[in-house]
């Protein structure tokens, strides 16, 4: 009987130790978060005049990036995008408060995305065996690799073509409505494309996972291609609304490698457990 109550003792102290590291480890990624939120509040000015509004401007990188390469593709002047010159309006005397630190937050998060998962990682890696260790590891910095690449595609390409369309669209030849924009609603769309597309991104870790749990097969992957690929055109025409095929393409065929990837990812895995 005492050596049970010994026993539970032990376990107890065993988790609460374990909590107690995870405590830590969060505790210094939002250290991490705070420093670069506020750092980034600071700098308010190479935030939004340059990373936010960057897109606003008729001069933004991607405009002209995307239109060289609808000329280089033979599709003329069909990528080449003309941005109205306009002034976001606030509707609160708070709003543009409330956006500086809103931003600022979430400059953090993506800045520290590598370091919030490095930390996850020395949280699980006690628990891993040696043979295990270096997988993890990778895992570590592809997942944080994808998600970054997703989240320059998605500020760089994603939202100046999807803004560009919804922004010069108009119901009728009538004039009879103005779009006036307004910052929380571009901060709005851009934050959430942005994210969005980050997620997408980190598909071949979710594939990773899923099989290396048991969920998902090569096989299964492969028998579905052409429903994945129904489905990632269906996607790639609703997040870029411009009719533009060319526009869609440029959206569809990313997605569509990563499926390619993930089926390697999962084969992969599959391998190595049996």
């Amino acid at each position: 009987m005492a050596n049970n109550n010994q026993e539970e003792t032990s376990t107890q102290m065993s988790f609460m130790q374990h909590l107690d590291a995870l405590r830590w480890h969060l505790m210094r990624s939002a250290i991490a978060i705070v420093v670069i939120g506020v750092t980034l509040f600071c700098y308010n000015n190479f935030l939004f005049d340059t990373v936010i509004f960057g897109p606003l401007k008729p001069d933004f990188f991607s405009y002209k990036a995307l239109c060289a390469l609808g000329h280089q593709l033979g599709a003329g002047d069909v990528m080449c995008m003309t941005i109205k010159p306009m002034q976001l309006q606030t509707l609160a005397a708070s709003e543009q408060f409330f956006t500086h630190m809103w931003i600022a937050t979430l400059g953090g998060i993506i800045l520290a995305f590598p370091y919030i998962i490095y930390e996850l990682w020395k949280f699980i890696k006690p628990a891993l065996k040696d043979t295990e260790s270096a997988p993890a590891k990778l895992f570590v910095i592809v997942a944080s690799i994808l998600f970054l690449i997703g989240i320059m595609f998605g500020y760089f390409v994603l939202f100046p073509m999807s803004y560009n369309f919804l922004i010069n669209y108009s119901l009728s030849d009538g004039n009879f409505v103005h779009t006036q924009n307004t910052l929380d609603d571009y901060i709005s769309l851009i934050s959430t494309m942005t994210l969005v597309s980050g997620l997408v991104f980190e598909l071949p870790i979710i594939v990773y996972l899923l099989s290396k749990i048991g969920l998902l097969t090569p096989t299964f992957m492969r028998n579905y291609r052409k429903y994945a690929v129904v489905v990632i055109l269906i996607v790639a025409a609703i997040i870029t609304p411009s009719p533009d095929v060319t526009s869609q393409l440029i959206v569809a065929v990313p997605m569509y490698l990563l499926y390619e990837i993930s089926i390697f990812v999962s084969a992969y895995v599959v391998k190595k457990q049996a």
